[in-house]
């Protein structure tokens, strides 16, 4: 069936609602714009959902929710579960609480309990419920960071976890296999609630997650030290504005200042052109505050708050944004020496990275005798390192984190977790003032400890059917020349995890790998630095990461600079 067919299918047939028919109907003209909504299925990955929201079997909608709801009810089905059920959660996105029913409607039909919360929550919030009330899954609707026109769909299994590879290559086929999307059958919501198929929650759990995380403080601080600290905290418009100021609060934080524009929750992030704590943008009416207020720390959480940012003052009074990378390793070096110094660091503790994540945090690790364990980027497989080895094994999860500004302490929780970050980043913040440090002082700290690391990020977007066609073929170029050059930059090996091997350049030899297989490829230069390529999972993105060290802040800036421009000499004419 083409594209034409299947849009006079959504404009004809009843099943579809007037909303939907009206939008198509104004598109009529635009073909374009049709084989863009219908060319494809959006595609349920490996970790659910995320697209436009839109009318469109290629854009995100009630009915597509309701194919992924009908798809991940014939998965837990198929399983035999005894008294199956699932947690819902959504954040402050167009049509999250929506799709949240749709998908409660959908659960109710097959006969699957759904605990959905009464208002918007954080991912991780989602996450801790399915392990408290021992549900057979969970799913959040959010699309993280991504722009106003998105929404999303994200799946977790009982532990509390992403759906690991195994087991989203399942429900994938079961979403895949319904065919007629119209045959889909939904409960009403109110006769489903009285049949106790729908159950509402909400500040009995919120008690429960917040209680939990407190006890992961490290240090007990003075609380005359904590009146001291003074911080400004922005939700951008999203989950985090009530758990985050009520951790912090409850942890002795007095002096807590949210951005008053950003505080309240705004699907069109109209503050923002994009509501990422990654991108210093973000943080504009945050640090125009700061500065009036003269506050020197500033912390910023994502629509679904599950990411958290980071912005201090630098010893000539600027403010600077902290990256994922120094964040993570500021909080990492604070838990594994305030462990040890009570003499509670386990001898059998881990900490886990992702390959693109900083190789300074590698010699944290080894300073502390800690095992630092490296996975495939994404912070699911953060999650089922906590499920074999801590939860099924005999280690002890420490603390894990992805530059991409996600951290994760203690197995409450199995995703990253920006709201056990806010308090852990503001504990860590009020020990560096005990000691008249600030936290900029605590990164230079670092890098005099452990050595300069410096790394980068660039990402090419490359919108609709034909910007994924070329990154897929620049991709496929790199994996079948397996270049020994990038510019004036010599590689040493390639880590190819699509093929799961690693090849020597120089003398051809090639080893198998152990992660799981992904579309990466992994680049080790002779100089001892390393970048890495891959398409985004999430959006239509291809980025590049760039890790490189040298003995001083302007040695490892210059060669971080250098292996940008070689590397970019050669990816760029493949995007073009």
């Amino acid at each position: 069936m083409n594209y034409l067919e299947k849009y006079n299918i959504w404009v004809e047939n009843p099943y579809f609602d007037e909303e939907t028919r009206l939008e198509l109907m104004a598109i009529k003209n635009d073909e374009k714009e049709i084989e863009e909504r219908f060319y494809r299925e959006l595609e349920f990955g490996t970790g659910g959902l995320r697209g436009i929201i839109g009318a469109g079997t290629n854009r995100m909608n009630k009915y597509v929710v309701r194919k992924a709801s009908q798809g991940l009810s014939n998965f837990i089905l198929k399983r035999n579960i005894s008294s199956p059920s699932i947690a819902i959660a959504y954040d402050s996105r167009h049509r999250s609480a929506e799709f949240a029913v749709e998908s409660a409607r959908v659960f109710a039909r097959n006969g699957i309990k759904s605990y959905l919360f009464d208002g918007l929550r954080p991912t991780p919030e989602l996450s801790f419920v399915v392990r408290h009330l021992n549900c057979s899954a969970g799913v959040v609707i959010t699309a993280s960071h991504n722009p106003k026109e998105y929404n999303g769909y994200k799946v977790y299994g009982k532990d509390g976890g992403q759906l690991p590879l195994s087991l989203s290559e399942v429900v994938m086929e079961e979403v895949n296999k319904i065919r007629d999307i119209t045959s889909i059958k939904v409960m009403d919501f109110n006769a489903a609630k009285e049949a106790g198929l729908i159950e509402m929650i909400g500040q009995e759990i919120d008690d429960e997650y917040i209680e939990s995380l407190k006890t992961l403080s490290v240090l007990k601080i003075d609380q005359e030290v904590l009146d001291k600290c003074r911080i400004i905290y922005t939700p951008i418009h999203g989950a985090g504005n009530i758990p985050v100021r009520r951790i912090l609060k409850e942890t002795g934080f007095n002096n807590i200042y949210v951005v008053p524009e950003q505080e309240l929750p705004d699907p069109d992030f109209s503050t923002v052109k994009y509501p990422n704590p990654e991108e210093k943008a973000a943080f504009v009416l945050a640090i125009s505050m700061a500065k009036d207020m003269d506050v020197d720390l500033i912390i910023g959480t994502d629509p679904d708050c599950d990411r958290v940012g980071v912005v201090v003052k630098n010893r000539n009074g600027e403010y600077v944004t902290l990256t994922g990378n120094q964040t993570g390793c500021l909080l990492m070096e604070y838990i594994l020496q305030g462990l040890k110094r009570q003499g509670k660091l386990p001898p059998n503790g881990f900490v886990v990275k992702t390959i693109v994540t900083t190789e300074l945090a590698r010699k944290i690790a080894d300073f502390y005798n800690v095992k630092l364990v490296e996975v495939l980027t994404g912070f699911k497989f953060i999650g089922e390192q906590i499920l074999h080895r801590d939860e099924q094994g005999n280690e002890k999860f420490i603390f894990g984190f992805e530059e991409s500004y996600g951290y994760l302490a203690g197995t409450f929780v199995r995703d990253k977790d920006a709201v056990v970050a806010s308090m852990l980043i503001a504990e860590m913040y009020a020990w560096y003032k005990s000691r008249n440090l600030t936290l900029y002082d605590g990164i230079m700290e670092l890098y005099d400890k452990y050595g300069y690391e410096k790394e980068g990020l660039d990402s090419f977007t490359l919108d609709g059917r034909e910007g994924v066609e070329k990154i897929q073929n620049a991709m496929n170029r790199l994996r079948d020349e397996q270049p020994s050059m990038f510019g004036n930059i010599a590689v040493k090996a390639i880590r190819d995890y699509e093929k799961k091997i690693r090849i020597d350049i120089e003398n051809g030899t090639a080893e198998p790998m152990e992660l799981p297989k992904s579309n990466v490829l992994y680049y080790e230069t002779k100089e001892g630095f390393w970048f890495c390529i891959r398409p985004s999972g999430t959006e239509p993105k291809i980025k590049i990461y760039y890790g490189v060290s040298g003995a001083s802040p302007v040695m490892s800036e210059e060669a971080l600079n250098n292996l940008k421009k070689q590397v970019l000499s050669k990816i760029r004419p493949l995007l073009s």
